[in-house]
């Protein structure tokens, strides 16, 4: 396994450089002062200070869009010291946000509610500014209704399988077979347009209020060839979300549990309270105790009773 990395790239370059000009008025003449600029620094965060963050870091260039990434990486605790253990894997889209959410929520999860560890891989664009950030051109699938530059859901997709999931089975101790993609709103929309393209890509998918706003008969076309019987999609809703998106996520799953074609188990997990955006910590915790259920059941009945 190549060297880890520690988080040294979790920086961001920060150029200093003040110039200060002064005209001061002493008896009729003018003096200028002027203080030298100061050379740039790079300002380096060291987060491998924080453990449950601590982890992993690399940059990727896709040859299937054209662009770069980030890619954040947390290792379970134990990791290290079971060099032959292969763990599950959470794949977080928008990890700008969601990995530094979620990285910590899943270890909390561990240690409280018996959630199987895992590696969370957080995939992020390096900024919020749309300039960078485009998941509305990754997170959409092609259709009469995609706005013009949007509809890059098949090359992201083909990102994922041919370069991502790779990618960190190279570095880690990944199971395959174990993989879990979560995504929030655009993203959840990926998540299930995923789903029906490569059922098999990944065990879990969790779809965090997800937006039909595109081609929103792509979600109910026919699915992808499986042959595996282990796969399952959740669907969180946040009842204080906008109706219109709870409505869609009914229908989706009416409609898909209605069908003998579908290649995966279903689960809808209303939050009484939960918004569109800010319950997604909640949303994991719920989506993920349903997806490990057994896992989570074996662990608890070999605990000491108290």
């Amino acid at each position: 396994m190549a060297a880890l990395r520690r988080n040294r790239p979790f920086a961001n370059a920060l150029a200093v450089a003040c110039c200060l000009c002064a005209s001061l008025s002493m008896g009729g003449a003018t003096v200028r002062a002027e203080t030298p600029a100061r050379p740039a620094q790079e300002a380096r965060v060291p987060l491998e200070y924080l453990p449950a963050l601590r982890g992993d870091y690399f940059a990727l260039h896709s040859q299937a869009t054209g662009r770069d990434y980030h890619v954040y990486v947390r290792l379970p605790e134990g990791y290290d010291a079971d060099p032959d253990r292969r763990w599950p894997v959470v794949y977080l889209l928008d990890g700008d946000s969601l990995f530094p959410l979620l990285a910590p929520t899943h270890l909390f999860l561990h240690y409280d509610e018996q959630l199987p560890e895992a590696i969370i891989v957080g995939l992020a664009y390096g900024g919020f500014d749309p300039a960078v950030n485009l998941r509305h051109v990754d997170f959409s699938a092609p259709g009469p209704d995609t706005p013009e530059g949007e509809g890059g859901a098949p090359a992201f997709l083909e990102f994922l399988e041919r370069e991502l999931l790779p990618g960190t089975e190279r570095r880690h101790r990944i199971d395959p077979a174990q993989r879990v993609l979560v995504g929030q709103s655009r993203g959840g929309y990926f998540v299930l347009w995923s789903a029906l393209r490569r059922p098999e890509l990944f065990r879990g998918r969790i779809a965090s209020n997800p937006a039909f706003s595109r081609t929103r008969a792509d979600l109910f076309a026919d699915p992808g060839p499986n042959a595996r019987e282990d796969l399952a999609v959740v669907i969180a809703s946040g009842a204080r979300d906008q109706a219109f998106r709870m409505d869609d996520a009914r229908a989706w799953m009416e409609a898909w549990q209605a069908r003998d074609d579908r290649p995966w188990a279903l689960h809808h997990e209303v939050l009484e309270q939960g918004t569109h955006a800010a319950s997604i910590g909640e949303a994991y915790r719920r989506a993920m105790l349903w997806l490990f259920s057994e896992e989570v059941a074996a662990a608890r009945a070999r605990m000491p009773s108290k």
